[in-house]
């Protein structure tokens, strides 16, 4: 599995590749390979496709192409399998370039970290190895408190014991809560009188209102917007690095999943400057919806130079395994700050839900709502037909609201997807990442029915599958592997019933991945006068065996006719 986070990003400055643009009239014959057109339900192969000018201009038979075609460049595929470009239906495309300024804290396979003694070695090596002077604030990403050996957050006082004279904020892997060192706690004026905000929540000490690091949710919104600050003098040094991370793993259209203005502005300007080499989609943020709304200057889903706005992104509750999804039954462990009945929380009341909504509805705005628990998803469904009637609007007009991950909705929550014209954006690596977890904190049952992405196509639904990088890496092939295995990290088999077909997989992350985003015009699978965006891969997903298919490796990835990345 290609988990090494920074081994790649090193990989891919060195292999991506800018490759020889075709002039205005020449085109390139692909043959010799798995071509596969993802363009139905059912496994279509062709023996050729011909692309001029970025986009394809023919789909068939060998013979024929070359008839049609004499000049053609010949691409020899030898044997390699030909796909539509990987679509990300949902990942933080900035928050993958700031993890370059930060402390790599993640637990096996992806790093190193096994338990909270290791988290204090990194940090102590990061402060001394990059001079960082006392003052100044040190930022880790990805630990996780169920991976450690401890099986509990690191406090203030952990953290203190190595680096008192800086402050400190480290990010759990979920992205919804951190813990901050004392010195951390006190730049932001976190102590023991400060109230925990609506929707999130503040760990106290043992029989204390003193803080004890820990800052879930809303709560941990302050620690986030200042480390995003503090990072943001680095986004140009990162952007091409992270573009060609995307690349190497055969994205040609990556996504923002939930970008500030400023950010937003950066992005475009990058992409006017031409150093876009992939598509990039973002959504904006739920607190600016109004301002953004107001602004005839921000045009939402055009693409300006590869960039666009797409809609509106809404965090409408936390973390499954970091026990803040919100439920409409109890979490069957402890949870931190909660004595009973824990349940976790919804980010947002009823009511603001329900003004974003009719808001973005009234607007043709399109709404991507995070939302992990069953409980939410009642809030959100509550919040669609409000919205729906009060505008008068029928309850399935076609939208396309996007309830990203969905991890949990109940088969009564699907079928309402279906009568309400929604479509869910789901997680797989969730079963192999935190599955053993799930399990345990959740009870078989509502485990086994993660990411219900079978249910959910036999209802007629189209279905996307992605990453929430940095949640989890960048890989669509490991993507492609937890929605047709479900294995968690013990070997156990997280839903059997909802193990995919590899051809689903597939269509989660490019067919219906372009559909999540209005663009089933522009791409997402191989037909003529599509754009020419194409991941060449050395094996084909549909005919190894479902174990081997986190072994399969991208060759190319093509975005527009032109070669981005060649390992």
């Amino acid at each position: 599995m290609k988990f090494s986070f920074y081994f790649i990003l090193f990989f891919s400055l060195f292999s991506c590749k800018k490759g020889i643009e075709p002039s205005e009239e020449s085109s390139q014959l692909f043959f010799n390979g798995e071509i596969i057109t993802m363009e139905n339900d059912s496994v279509q192969y062709v023996e050729a496709v011909v692309e001029q000018n970025g986009k394809i201009v023919f789909v068939g038979t060998k013979a024929e192409a070359e008839t049609k075609y004499k000049n053609a460049r010949p691409m020899d595929l030898k044997g390699a399998t030909l796909l539509p470009g990987f679509i990300d239906p949902h990942s933080h495309f900035g928050m993958v370039s700031n993890t370059m300024g930060q402390v790599d804290l993640n637990p096996e396979p992806v790093g190193k970290i096994k338990n909270i003694a290791d988290i204090l070695a990194s940090l102590k090596e990061y402060k001394e190895k990059n001079e960082i002077p006392d003052g100044e604030w040190i930022f880790g990403w990805g630990y996780d408190d169920g991976q450690l050996e401890e099986k509990r957050h690191p406090t203030k006082a952990d953290i203190d014991k190595v680096l008192p004279n800086n402050p400190v904020y480290l990010q759990h892997t979920s992205g919804h809560m951190g813990v901050a060192n004392s010195l951390g706690l006190q730049k932001l004026k976190f102590d023991a009188t400060t109230v925990n905000p609506e929707g999130g929540n503040i760990e106290r000490l043992p029989n204390s209102q003193e803080p004890s690091g820990l800052v879930q949710e809303t709560a941990m919104y302050p620690f986030v917007r200042n480390m995003l600050e503090i990072l943001a003098s680095k986004q140009a040094e990162f952007f091409e690095t992270t573009q060609n991370y995307y690349a190497s793993n055969g994205i040609t259209t990556a996504q923002d999943g939930m970008t500030d203005r400023k950010t937003i502005a950066f992005f475009q300007s990058q992409a006017d400057a031409g150093t876009l080499e992939i598509d990039l989609i973002a959504l904006a943020g739920y607190s600016e919806l109004d301002s953004n709304l107001a602004d005839t200057s921000l045009v939402f889903k055009k693409y300006k130079n590869g960039f666009k706005v797409q809609g509106t992104k809404i965090v409408a509750d936390g973390s499954p395994q970091g026990k803040t999804a919100f439920f409409t039954k109890p979490f069957l462990t402890s949870v931190p700050g909660c004595q009973h009945d824990c349940r976790g929380l919804p980010s947002l009341s009823q009511e603001a839900i329900n003004k974003l909504f009719e808001t973005a509805y009234a607007n043709d705005n399109q709404l991507f709502i995070h939302c992990n628990g069953d409980a939410t998803v009642d809030m959100i469904l509550k919040a669609h037909k409000l919205a729906c009637e009060k505008l008068e609007q029928p309850l399935d007009k076609d939208r396309r609201t996007i309830v990203i991950h969905a991890q949990f909705a109940r088969p009564d929550q699907l079928k309402s997807f279906v009568k309400y014209n929604m479509q869910p954006s789901f997680f797989t690596n969730h079963a192999y990442f935190w599955g053993d977890e799930h399990v345990l904190n959740l009870g078989k049952a509502r485990a086994d029915f993660l990411s219900p992405m079978v249910s959910a196509r036999k209802l007629g639904l189209k279905p996307t599958n992605h990453s929430d990088a940095t949640v989890t890496p960048i890989d669509p092939i490991f993507t492609i592997w937890t929605a047709v295995n479900r294995f968690s990290r013990s070997g156990i088999v997280i839903g059997e019933k909802e193990r995919t077909t590899p051809y689903l997989a597939l269509q989660a992350i490019t067919s219906f991945a372009a559909y999540e985003l209005f663009d089933e015009h522009l791409k997402g699978t191989l037909t003529v006068g599509k754009l020419a965006d194409f991941v060449v891969l050395d094996k084909n997903p549909l005919k190894v065996d479902p174990m081997d298919i986190r072994s399969i490796k991208v060759v190319e990835t093509i975005k527009e006719g032109k070669s981005i990345y060649r390992k």
